[in-house]
């Protein structure tokens, strides 16, 4: 099962069935850079669209936008990167291996040391014994290294032509904000959301997808009103909702985290706002909904040393990743920070009217779910992989919203005349669907190709199609086989695919 398998592995079967490639392997490729294959790029743009349809068109309260990639590096200045987006990086000072200091400290000590200053992470370096990883050398002082990406802007030699890939969406939302209220008929409380590429220089990239060079985000920044912080409409949706709970007290205390619903958490103030704690919920739901194991998911505020300074209360929704728990998710109450710091540098007033007080008001930004594309679809494939013992292949049972293929049509032979139908019956579902035709080997054998990468529904086309213009579909996860007729069939895999009908709810003809 998938709890066996570790990220290598991981990593090796989406090489060998199509899903993610490290880049330019032919030339010997690149540390931290992937691409994701014929499968891998279809799962991926299931999953962002399907994050998309949730959270902006929706919603009545969400739009979306798409920022540049290289903007003015004012908007970095601004909000702080190019002095402070940094980690700690330590040199071996015989073998000059570098490796990020927290991470070290983690491994090595089995604490958490996220958000570390460069003297505490030399200092326990020090105390601790720590020896380079790869020679067993020693150690030099931890050094701050910024991590965004350099570049120029037309000729080099120009003045202000130095500028950096964007290491975040997040600014480009805040650098708008002013052109999408002006445009747009919003009203507090709403959100803006943005998927796209960014870029991290990080010391050490490692775990496959989870922590790379460049990636995809999916991020909103959710804007309220700053005196109706306790003001949610959509809090009652959520309250029962259960998670597990670690919060900085139990950390501090090593205890363990404890399952509790939302409201537990608001009542015994553990969450500090009701907005946070419907969009933890809300994140939270999306993933389960789409087949996620939510025994795997917990919550974790941020200890006070790791929070960052512009943050009144930041929770990670992580996940028990093969090794360990991780972040999936960071979600940071932002207050007014980002809006007042760019209002300060670029002298503009990005402040909204208020109608019912008759003043000028600055939107505080209560949560912003932000989350890497590669992180997402490592959990769905974690929780979908299975090692079935009784077939004796693969299966990956994602969703089939997520699925990459939806159906595959399997001529029973090939001669007469059911090549022919089961052409014309791919040719019709591609047309709403991706499908595929396979007529390679035993029926059998083909199940299983499409067991391995996760193609929900089999449809194979034999003697009696010919006679009652019906096929057999077949599910994946229960091996049950129903005929349904094919004038019927695009219809009803519409359903299946949506949720709309179970397999078991199917009618056979």
């Amino acid at each position: 099962m998938a709890d066996k398998l570790t990220i290598e592995d991981m990593a090796t079967f989406c090489k060998a069935k199509g899903f993610v490639y490290p880049t330019a392997e032919l030339y010997g490729g690149l540390a931290g850079f992937f691409d994701f294959g014929p499968l891998g790029v279809e799962v991926t743009n299931n999953l962002k669209q399907h994050w998309w349809k949730t959270f902006v068109q929706g919603r009545d309260d969400m739009v979306g936008m798409d920022g540049s990639i290289i903007t003015n590096p004012k908007v970095w200045q601004a909000s702080g990167h190019v002095d402070c987006f940094e980690d700690v990086l330590v040199e071996c000072k015989k073998c000059h291996t570098r490796v990020r200091g927290d991470q070290l400290l983690e491994e090595q000590l089995k604490i958490q040391a996220d958000g570390l200053s460069r003297e505490d992470i030399t200092k326990l370096v020090r105390e601790n014994g720590i020896r380079c990883p790869q020679c067993k050398g020693e150690l030099g002082e931890g050094k701050q290294f910024n991590l965004m990406f350099h570049t120029t802007v037309g000729p080099a030699a120009e003045e202000g032509a130095k500028s950096y890939l964007r290491p975040e969406t997040a600014q480009l939302i805040f650098a708008d904000f002013k052109a999408i209220t002006d445009t747009t008929r919003l009203k507090l409380p709403f959100g803006i959301a943005q998927i796209g590429r960014v870029f991290r220089n990080e010391i050490a990239p490692r775990d496959f997808l989870f922590r790379c060079r460049e990636f995809e985000q999916m991020e909103l920044e959710y804007f309220i009103h700053p005196k109706q912080v306790n003001d949610c409409p959509y809090l009652k949706d959520v309250l029962m909702h259960r998670v597990l709970v670690f919060s900085s007290d139990m950390q501090e205390k090593n205890q363990q985290a404890k399952e509790m619903s939302m409201k537990d958490a608001l009542d015994k103030k553990i969450i500090k706002t009701p907005w946070h704690a419907y969009w933890l919920a809300t994140m939270h739901q999306w993933f389960i909904g789409l087949g996620a194991n939510p025994a795997k998911f917990r919550i974790r505020q941020h200890l006070q040393k790791e929070k960052s300074h512009y943050a009144l209360e930041t929770w990670d929704l992580e996940y028990e990743f093969p090794f360990g728990w991780k972040e999936l998710q960071g979600m940071a109450n932002r207050t007014d920070f980002d809006l007042q710091q760019h209002t300060k540098h670029s002298k503009k007033d990005l402040s909204l009217f208020d109608e019912e007080s008759k003043e000028r008001i600055m939107p505080h930004v209560v949560a912003e779910p932000s989350q890497g594309v590669g992180r997402a679809f490592l959990v769905f494939m974690f929780d979908a992989y299975a090692d079935d013992k009784e077939r004796g292949n693969i299966v990956l049972r994602l969703h089939p919203l997520l699925a990459p293929i939806k159906a595959a049509v399997f001529p029973l032979v090939n001669k007469e005349g059911l090549p022919e139908l089961a052409q014309e019956i791919y040719h019709d579902l591609k047309k709403e669907f991706a499908a595929a035709y396979d007529r390679s080997g035993s029926v059998g054998r083909r199940y299983a190709r499409n067991d391995e990468i996760g193609t929900p529904y089999c449809i194979t086309i034999d003697f009696d199609s010919l006679k009652l213009k019906d096929v057999t579909i077949r599910d994946r996860d229960t091996t049950r086989q129903k005929r349904v007729k094919i004038k019927d069939l695009r219809d009803t895999l519409r359903k299946l695919v949506s949720g709309e009908l179970s397999f078991e709810e199917l009618k056979v003809v």
